[in-house]
């Protein structure tokens, strides 16, 4: 990969994903009350921001520019290598990849799936069998689908908080 390619300012890509991940929620959800196009609504904003923070230009890089400017002389915020902050602060020349909130977020996120999933399998047998579902993880959470895409968000939130700038090895 060329590191002298920009990491941000990619906007058709970010009008293809957003589009994409729009439409394919669209199909799913087929909204026909005015609720319904609301939270259709909410969700495509969502996105929108989702795609214009990653592909386009991230507010958090705007907003720290001039603190991480005069902190940090040497950074290039506009590649993707030099896309971590955490890396950066902590002085950690390795891989941002491999530092450990990256490591953190694979585990939160395979954290979040499969309590999504163990719990999903629990609450479809007990709703076969007309039942409350109180194993498993509904033993210990009330709503461990909701608890799971909160890992799952969180996992992938943080190297996202980490992916602002890095300090460039001469």
């Amino acid at each position: 990969m060329n590191s002298d390619a920009p990491a941000y300012g990619l906007w058709l890509l970010a009008v293809v994903n957003a589009g994409l991940f729009i439409l394919f929620a669209f199909s799913f959800f087929k909204p026909r009350t005015a609720r319904d196009w609301r939270t259709l609504g909410a969700f495509s904003a969502f996105v929108v921001a989702l795609f214009a923070e990653m592909y386009g230009f991230p507010l958090t890089l705007y907003l720290l520019a001039g603190w991480l400017g005069s902190r940090f002389p040497a950074l290039d915020p506009m590649s993707h290598d030099a896309g971590h902050i955490w890396p950066a602060v902590f002085g950690w020349s390795a891989d941002p990849h491999w530092s450990p909130f990256h490591l953190l977020s694979f585990v939160l996120i395979g954290g979040g799936f499969i309590l999504v999933a163990s719990a999903w399998r629990i609450l479809h047998e007990a709703q076969r069998k007309g039942r409350l579902a109180t194993t498993g993880p509904y033993a210990h959470l009330r709503h461990p689908q909701y608890g799971g895409f909160a890992l799952i968000l969180i996992g992938f939130f943080l190297p996202r908080l980490s992916r602002l700038t890095k300090r460039r090895i001469p």
